[in-house]
């Protein structure tokens, strides 16, 4: 079984190689020696999630799966590959697990509300993304793997117009995208982008942190929730007692946090955030629509006075298949885009807008970009048309046929 089979130890390169019969192979090498006193169990399970996670890393997977009865599951390239030479998973080796990773507080959390996030920072490889949750009433943990160094906006491949974001003093800037897409990425690019330019006061709410930011041309200071702060909505009131220019929100996730955003833009920061949203003007339908019928006149006057851009994100499969490639859609929030945002008869009309406009125009569509994409041998023509907002139009388009 995992906690019983698989070599202690930090490298991902001692990983055994499963026996004939499928279960993992003794290696005397690691075997403790004759009157040594046990390794406590703690210690034996965090250097376990240490070798898992480092064979993810090298593997250059972004996602481990752990679940009672199945083998460890990673993500390569968006597929879910099971990890054989690790043996499958008892409910004795989740709690070692999850009993080495949670704080006390994180684990009354989990009994409570049976699921919490945390985070781990490993030596080796550096931090992890945890959330630990219940199904079917046994435990299970999803861990993403963040990379170490932020990438720059070039690396990721982002539309030269995001970079400019940067330069903007106030306003609201949201990252959109399904889980998974690369959103906190893109978040830590462009907060880094300002930090590399501009003498700001960065202020992160981050639950928990995944990126860890170093001072370059501004001061940062990075909040996360249980450590930092209580909660979002004390971490939040307290910002803007704190001097910021720039405030970063790991995610707008309720009326609270998306107020709070429009609000801080309204007084004169950059607020930058993620939300869940698969394009932009479904961002700004997901933005009213949280809040009651008798306030939502309120919200769209104040988005279309604060919401300066909307990068909407999707991750689609590389044509060599070694990784992926983000496809992206900008919104700058013009003065016509600020009418249909007013007009709740017109919000719709946003999505037409875009689809017909161009760069000058301050506007990159998802099928622009990956028709751009696929000219440019980056993707399958297959991959293009599955990854579509229209994928009739995609197919037209790859035929020669003009849209």
């Amino acid at each position: 079984m995992f906690g019983k089979s698989q070599p202690l130890s930090g490298s991902a390169n001692n990983t055994r190689r499963p026996a004939p019969d499928g279960n993992a192979a003794p290696d005397d090498s690691l075997a403790p020696k004759p009157g040594a006193a046990p390794a406590a169990p703690s210690e034996d399970y965090l250097a376990i999630m240490e070798n898992l996670v480092g064979y993810a890393v090298e593997k250059d997977g972004s996602d481990v799966h752990l679940r009672i009865g199945s083998y460890p599951v990673i993500r390569v390239d968006g597929d879910l590959l099971p990890v054989e030479v690790f043996g499958t998973l008892s409910a004795e080796d989740l709690e070692g697990v999850v009993g080495t990773v949670l704080r006390p507080r994180d684990r009354e959390k989990l009994e409570r509300d049976k699921q919490v996030d945390t985070s781990v920072g490993f030596a080796s490889i550096g931090r992890v993304r945890l959330n630990v949750y219940y199904q079917r009433g046994t435990l299970a943990v999803a861990i993403r793997i963040i990379k170490t160094e932020i990438p720059s906006m070039n690396e990721l491949g982002l539309p030269d117009i995001v970079q400019k974001l940067a330069r903007l003093r106030s306003g609201l800037v949201l990252v959109t995208g399904a889980t998974g897409s690369g959103k906190s990425t893109t978040l830590a690019a462009l907060v880094n982008e300002v930090n590399r330019r501009y003498p700001k006061h960065i202020i992160t709410i981050e639950d928990p942190i995944e990126f860890l930011f170093r001072d370059k041309r501004s001061l940062i200071a990075q909040r996360e929730i249980g450590i930092d702060a209580l909660s979002f909505d004390e971490a939040m009131a307290a910002a803007l007692r704190e001097d910021p220019d720039v405030i970063m929100l790991s995610d707008l996730r309720n009326i609270e946090t998306m107020e709070f955003a429009m609000s801080a833009a309204e007084t004169g920061h950059l607020v930058l955030g993620t939300l869940h949203a698969p394009t932009a003007p479904d961002a700004i339908t997901r933005i009213v629509s949280a809040f009651p019928s008798s306030a939502q006149n309120t919200i769209r006057t104040k988005l279309s006075q604060n919401l300066k851009a909307v990068v909407g994100q999707r991750l689609l499969p590389s044509r060599d298949h070694h990784g992926r490639v983000l496809a992206c859609e900008v919104m700058l929030v013009t003065p016509r885009i600020q009418e249909l945002i007013l007009d709740p008869a017109k919000v719709f009309d946003i999505a037409e807008l875009m689809k017909n406009s161009n760069a000058v125009d301050g506007v990159v569509a998802f099928d622009r970009h990956i028709f751009e994409l696929y000219t440019a041998k980056r993707i399958t023509d297959d991959v293009a048309v599955r990854y579509a907002t229209s994928p009739n139009d995609m197919g037209l388009k790859l035929r020669g046929f003009s849209n």
